[in-house]
């Protein structure tokens, strides 16, 4: 089993940034946090959670949702079992809980279902 644990999460005025961090523990079917894909996901009170960023095993592939292209930048460090998400120009509509996400299939996915492991979340707040 893989456990993920966000943090890094707060409060920030329009225009700000944050940084948040998740560390992954544990393996599933032999692989280990530098084999598996790495998401991030949002949910906004009354919304579905939507697609964030991915980052591939390696780290040499990413996408994005258009709503945060040129914003925000995913990264990982393998060695520290960490995915990074880091936020700019942050906007009253970035407010959200972030989940992290890991799939054990390598590559990038932008659907929740392709995702097995969910960390609990840390609550993203933007303030006008």
């Amino acid at each position: 089993q893989v456990q993920l644990v966000e943090s890094g999460g707060g409060l920030v005025q329009a225009g700000g940034s944050l940084r948040l961090s998740c560390v992954a523990s544990g393996r599933t079917s032999g692989r280990t946090f530098s084999m598996l894909a790495m998401g991030w996901f949002r949910q906004a009170p009354g919304k579905e959670r939507e697609f964030v960023t991915a980052v591939s095993w390696g780290g040499a592939n990413t996408n994005y949702a258009d709503s945060v292209k040129g914003r925000f930048t995913i990264s990982r460090d393998n060695a520290k079992n960490t995915v990074y998400l880091q936020m700019n120009s942050l906007k009253p509509e970035d407010t959200a809980l972030y989940y992290c996400a890991a799939r054990t299939t390598g590559r990038v996915a932008t659907t929740a279902p392709s995702y097995e492991y969910w960390g609990q979340g840390t609550q993203v707040t933007v303030s006008s």
